[in-house]
């Protein structure tokens, strides 16, 4: 996804983002970067499930979500049949925003929406595999850091500090600030990596196809050399190199 350059405060919290949010990290380092980076890594789970329902709630109304009856949601119906249910103890709540972007992402809170720009580039298979990728940044608590950062970005840490806790009622451009600043926030690649390799698990576990995961990535990698500017492709690893890693998987487990 596209970088959006912010505050010191922010950078201090992607880099505790980058090495998993490390509890080794020096607390006084931290705040001196800005109390508000401070204040988003100590937000609790609760916390990060309020906002981000809000913050999903307000991207909904932003986005023209696939009717039930239409093609593509009765599709992802049929792709999600056999995936999980809930993450991280959360009712996972899929839906398609109707948008010719290709990108998925995920929230804490079990959010998951797909965009039917990448639904018409994707096969069944390769969709499943990015859905699970999607999954496993919420399963690995790469979501959870991503909303800290998104936290530290956004003038939402202000009226918390007015309201005297972040779990305060936001406003629909508030939580819609939030919601684009989480959706825009960078992963590292170390954490790419790891959901990349969740997703191949998840779907080893359920016996679901695994050649997916390679050739979406080759997919990708084709729209990443003709410079598409697709936000799935902008944040993430090289996407011939993921195919590469995934294929090495493959062909390990035969």
């Amino acid at each position: 996804m596209r970088y959006l350059p912010v505050a010191a405060a922010v950078v201090a919290v992607s880099a505790l983002v980058a090495c998993g949010g490390s509890k080794r990290a020096d607390s006084g380092a931290l705040a001196s970067a800005g109390g508000s980076a401070y204040k988003a890594m100590s937000l609790t789970d609760g916390e990060i499930a309020t906002m981000s329902d809000q913050s999903c709630t307000a991207m909904d109304r932003k986005n023209h979500i696939a009717p039930p009856g239409s093609r593509y949601a009765a599709r992802l119906n049929q792709v999600i049949r056999r995936m999980p249910a809930s993450v991280n103890g959360r009712t996972a709540n899929y839906k398609v925003y109707m948008t010719k972007d290709v990108n998925a992402w995920a929230m804490a809170n079990g959010c998951i929406r797909v965009y039917s720009g990448l639904m018409d580039l994707m096969n069944d298979d390769e969709l499943r595999g990015v859905i699970g990728h999607e999954i496993g940044h919420v399963a690995l608590g790469h979501s959870k850091s991503r909303m800290q950062t998104a936290y530290a970005a956004s003038a939402v840490r202000e009226l918390a500090g007015a309201s005297g806790g972040v779990a305060a009622r936001l406003s629909q451009s508030e939580a819609g600030d939030l919601g684009e600043k989480f959706i825009n926030a960078q992963f590292s690649q170390a954490n790419e990596s790891a959901a990349d390799n969740y997703s191949f698990d998840l779907l080893t576990e359920r016996r679901l196809e695994r050649r997916g995961l390679v050739s979406a990535f080759d997919k990708l990698a084709r729209l990443d050399g003709g410079g598409s500017g697709s936000s799935l492709l902008s944040s993430h690893p090289p996407s011939a190199d993921r195919s590469s890693r995934m294929q090495s998987r493959l062909d390990a487990s035969r």
